[in-house]
């Protein structure tokens, strides 16, 4: 059964989407939109107004951090342009929490929650009590739809997710509503379909885009919406494989050659292997499966508010594997670039869109270091066992009971177990002492002291929040590691040439500052440089389609200002 925390008053889902006063004239009078033929029968208590978007994007750019926003900013001509230019920019944009990774991310761009609320600390959880790492979507019910639940990250659903999502509240106030998500992973397609949307696809080499099976569905019946689009997308690659090369003389002036961890890597292009899930393929075929989607489903044109999520997964692909400041990403960004313009032509003139990213990322630190960073470098490989020798010896233990999980430090026996108390405690408190020692380490603390102190105040600018607040926000009980760390800024762990050489996932701005734009076909641009966070977006883009928000939302609704009138219910 689908656990969720949020809940409304069942009251709410009697609301209709007209029955909404607050912004019934949010577009100008100039750009009404025009009511689009219907495709099948409407209720007529939710057919939408004319000044009503009829379609909710939502864009999240896996690791398209403010900094990567703002250095091809002024060389944007195609889609990431046309946002940047006529949309509601907020430069300063935040996901506030600290453990940076995509599953929690993505969790906070429609629940209006952080990551303590949603449930989602991190990519992946280490259960005390069987040993094994939990993947952050994991659902034992389900099966994956090309037929091999052992590939990608395995079974998922929306089980762990325990945040409701706009895309929820849509479908409880309009179940005519269509949502749909697509990706190049799970979480990112999953996080925005919600529990309730009709559809969450992700791209699978060697078959396309797959999903998810509950019981009682037959796979067949799941992927019907795409699978016309996988026939195509194979043929196409068997007749023409695809290559990376250079489309651009700037991207190519960035070729270069490092060493990292005794490895070679040359960085430039076509790379030393070429995969499409590393390159500006995947984004390329994302968008196709969106815009196939926005054509086979009517999406935006049947005369009630429908809703589609794309998450684009290459930026951050090719940032783990290649850099963010290389030839690689050069190419990415303007290839992005384009593919964006292409699938903004596409939307309905009722559409609305929403921009943001689900974290930042920084560049591998070698580069950082050349170019007037020292401080940055590769964290002592040996240091944890050097910390579990000391333990192992102070404890009179045969095993190391420190081991690396979820983002953190689990504490537990040979077969990373839970011990009982008090010998977890006492282990706890000598572990805190020698990694706080460690002079890579910035944060160590106890999940369970974490818990135990106050959410951050909501009207806290995150800006302003300390480390320890933001660490707060990512800290949910069984789940979060036993002790929450943090590396010092610019400081990483491993590192391997053709796999990942540079990440994120640290409370630092680098990680956590995102740009957060919003949109729509005749807008006319507009600068925001306060801080406003993603947990925003949610309840600033309820009252514009007129559904009901749940109580006690981690967020605020943001009013975008349209010539209409304001988009935000008067505050009491």
């Amino acid at each position: 059964m689908t656990r969720v925390h949020t809940t409304f008053a069942a009251a709410a889902a009697l609301l209709t989407l007209g029955g909404c006063a607050t912004v019934q004239n949010w577009l100008p009078k100039g750009e009404a939109v025009e009511a689009a033929p219907v495709v099948a029968p409407v209720p007529a208590s939710v057919a939408e107004s004319t000044n009503r978007p009829t379609l909710v994007v939502t864009l999240v750019i896996d690791q398209f951090s403010a900094n990567l926003f703002n250095q091809y900013r002024d060389d944007f001509t195609g889609g990431l342009a046309t946002l940047a230019q006529q949309g509601r920019v907020h430069a300063n944009g935040f996901q506030q929490h600290g453990l940076t990774e995509t599953c929690p991310g993505h969790s906070t761009v429609l629940t209006g929650m952080n990551p303590a609320r949603t449930g989602i600390p991190a990519n992946d959880w280490i259960d005390a009590t069987t040993g094994k790492e939990v993947y952050c979507l994991f659902s034992p019910v389900n099966h994956l739809a090309h037929g091999d639940d052992t590939t990608d990250n395995g079974v998922v659903g929306t089980e762990q997710l325990e945040a409701t999502t706009l895309a929820d509240w849509l479908k409880t106030a309009s179940p005519q509503s269509r949502v749909f998500a697509v990706s190049g992973k799970d979480r990112g397609a999953i996080n925005l379909n919600g529990h309730k949307g009709d559809g969450a696809y992700w791209y699978t080499v060697g078959f396309g885009f797959t999903t998810y099976v509950e019981p009682g569905q037959t796979a067949e019946a799941r992927l019907q919406p795409v699978a016309g689009l996988n026939s195509r997308i194979a043929e196409r690659l068997r007749a023409t494989p695809p290559s990376w090369t250079y489309t651009r003389d700037a991207c190519r002036s960035l070729d270069g050659e490092w060493k990292i961890n005794g490895q070679t890597f040359r960085s430039s292009l076509p790379p030393q292997r070429f995969e499409i899930d590393t390159s500006p393929f995947l984004d390329e075929l994302t968008l196709e499966a969106a815009s196939e989607l926005l054509e086979t489903q009517q999406l935006g044109r049947r005369g009630t508010v429908d809703m589609l999520g794309v998450s684009l997964s290459g930026t951050d692909r090719i940032g783990h594997t290649f850099g963010t400041q290389g030839p690689e990403m050069c190419e990415q960004m303007y290839r992005l670039d384009a593919a964006l313009g292409r699938f903004l032509e596409r939307l309905p003139q009722g559409a609305i869109v929403v921009l943001t990213a689900d974290h930042g990322g920084s560049d591998f630190v070698e580069r950082l270091a050349e170019r007037g960073y020292p401080h940055a470098h590769r964290a002592d490989a040996a240091a944890m066992a050097r910390i579990n020798d000391t333990l192992k010896a102070q404890f009179g233990l045969d095993y190391g009971p420190l081991s690396l999980g979820g983002s953190g430090v689990m504490v537990g026996d040979a077969e990373q177990k839970g011990l009982p108390e008090p010998l977890r405690g006492r282990i706890l408190n000598a572990a805190l002492d020698l990694l706080r020692a460690n002079p890579d380490i910035a944060f160590a603390e106890s999940r369970d002291v974490l818990l135990a102190e106050p959410v951050p105040p909501a009207d806290l600018t995150p800006d302003l929040m300390t480390v320890r607040q933001r660490m707060r926000l990512s800290a949910v009980a069984q789940r979060s590691p036993d002790i929450i760390t943090a590396l010092k800024e610019n400081v990483v762990m491993g590192g391997r040439v053709g796999r990942t050489i540079s990440g994120h996932g640290t409370p630092w701005d680098y990680d956590r500052r995102v740009p957060i734009i919003f949109w729509w076909p005749g807008a006319q641009g507009q600068e925001r440089f306060l801080p406003i966070r993603t947990i925003d977006i949610a309840p600033t883009l309820a009252p514009i389609i007129g559904v009901p928000t749940p109580a006690g939302l981690d967020g605020r609704c943001i009013d975008l200002q349209a010539p209409g009138g304001s988009t935000c219910p008067a505050r009491p």
